[in-house]
């Protein structure tokens, strides 16, 4: 038996031990729209699957759209016959769920590290490029923070509407970063975060932000860029779970207010060597603006990764630390990447531009190729923002114009795969058209 199955299998005895009342397990993975899937197993069952026995799910899960339905891709869905695809357990991620009616088990599975991983899987493509940087010697040491909404759990007339505190029973209309907000809102902001400690997850600085129920949660700096993307996949999961305990919704929507701030997904990065040396600092930080020119340059071509669907495109543009071209600037909030101020063992940046709705494992992905190709290209990057206010590059700002772009980049390819670029384009193609496919009351007050 090899290291790692014995490694799992302690991990089971260890869980059931702890947890003698957990009957089952649920044994998830996330799909290209960022949603998890997978099924729930007796945990007599999993110890089995540690020790070697076969784990398998649809290999079409993955390319599941929006609202769950399946899209003709390629030679993939309704031409393949829905074959099975191997699957395996990730170590270190069996933990207790404790916001549903029963207690459960859940544990992350992924295709990467499998014989036959699958090409377009997310945690896959990420896993391949962090596999190309670790042959060249470069250690990301990566940190999201993730912003979101808290609405109340009843909707009027389908539209949100303001959580309410226990404390006072307001809702909480008048949005600002008072730190009184955190006071009202306690129970369940406290209950989030060590929920997701529990889950393995080392969250750090709590902050009101500017909408009304808008929060922030930040996590620790991972030097595992796999495990940092588990975090952020898994936090959504569990603020979502432990809202509604306490009658909220919790949503990582890009923009659900169209007069308040949206909802971001911000990445720092810094890169290593082998030594521990910051790479991003070398030559006079010639490296960092490499990086950072090779994140504007590809920024464009990488949108539908970044802004994953048609409501991600109101972020853009607002008055509030929003870009609405690809910029960069040192402490400069307005930028799409963001150089805070450190020492050169910390020197990093970070990236801003993505929505909270943007699926993790992509995004870094994404952003990390953006890096390599930059510090490859060894190219200046345009004005910084401190610099001049009007610099920056035009991306696209409508959804099947970015498909387009992206699927047309030779770069992307090159950087996350062939396969995956054509079966992601085509699925997000698919979900705006079929989203676009209805008439909304607006439409028939306008023109019927």
């Amino acid at each position: 038996m090899n290291a790692t199955r014995v490694e799992l299998l302690d991990e089971v005895h260890q869980f059931c031990q702890a947890h003698p009342e957990v009957r089952f397990v649920d044994l998830i993975c996330l799909d290209i729209p960022g949603h998890f899937y997978g099924k729930r197993y007796p945990i007599e069952m999993l110890e089995k699957v540690a020790a070697g026995s076969a784990l398998k799910l649809p290999q079409n899960c993955v390319l599941l759209g929006a609202q769950g339905g399946l899209y003709e891709i390629g030679d993939y869905c309704f031409h393949d016959g829905d074959p099975d695809a191997p699957r395996r357990l990730i170590p270190g991620t069996l933990k207790l769920v404790n916001w549903e009616r029963q207690p459960l088990g859940q544990m992350l599975i992924s295709s990467d590290g499998t014989e036959a991983p699958i090409e377009f899987e997310p945690r896959e493509v990420l896993a391949r490029v962090v596999q190309r940087l670790a042959a060249r010697g470069i250690r990301p040491v990566v940190a999201f923070e993730l912003e979101f909404y808290l609405f109340d759990k009843a909707l009027k007339d389908g539209l949100p509407q303001y959580p309410r505190d226990d404390l006072s029973g307001d809702a909480d209309d008048q949005p600002n970063m008072h730190i009184e907000r955190l006071s009202r809102f306690a129970e369940v902001l406290d209950d989030i975060t060590e929920t997701a400690r529990l889950q393995g997850i080392d969250t750090t600085v709590i902050t009101a932000e500017i909408g009304p129920g808008q929060f922030e949660i930040n996590f620790s700096h991972n030097a595992d860029p796999l495990q940092a993307a588990d975090w952020s996949a898994l936090f959504c999961r569990v603020t979502r779970g432990v809202a509604l305990k306490y009658g909220h919704r919790a949503s990582f929507m890009a923009k659900p207010y169209l007069q308040y701030p949206g909802s971001g997904m911000h990445i720092h990065v810094s890169l290593y060597d082998e030594a521990g040396d910051n790479l991003l600092a070398r030559d006079e930080q010639r490296p960092l603006r490499h990086a950072v020119a090779g994140c504007l340059e590809l920024l464009p071509e990488l949108m539908p990764l970044y802004a994953p669907n048609h409501n991600s495109y109101r972020r853009f543009g607002a008055q509030v630390n929003s870009a609405s071209k690809a910029s960069w600037g040192f402490e400069d909030r307005d930028a799409c990447v963001r150089i805070p101020e450190s020492d050169a063992r910390n020197l990093r940046l970070e990236f801003r531009l993505p929505g909270a709705d943007a699926n993790p494992y992509l995004v870094l992905a994404a952003l990390l190729t953006s890096i390599e190709q930059g510090l490859d290209a060894k190219v200046e990057p345009i004005a910084p923002l401190n610099d001049d206010r009007e610099s920056g590059v035009d991306f696209p700002t409508d959804m099947l114009d970015a498909v387009r772009r992206m699927q047309a980049s030779e770069r992307v390819a090159a950087g996350l795969g062939s396969e995956f670029v054509m079966v992601y384009c085509e699925n997000k193609r698919q979900d705006h058209l079929a989203f676009m496919h209805d008439i909304s009351p607006r439409e028939y007050r306008w023109y019927l």
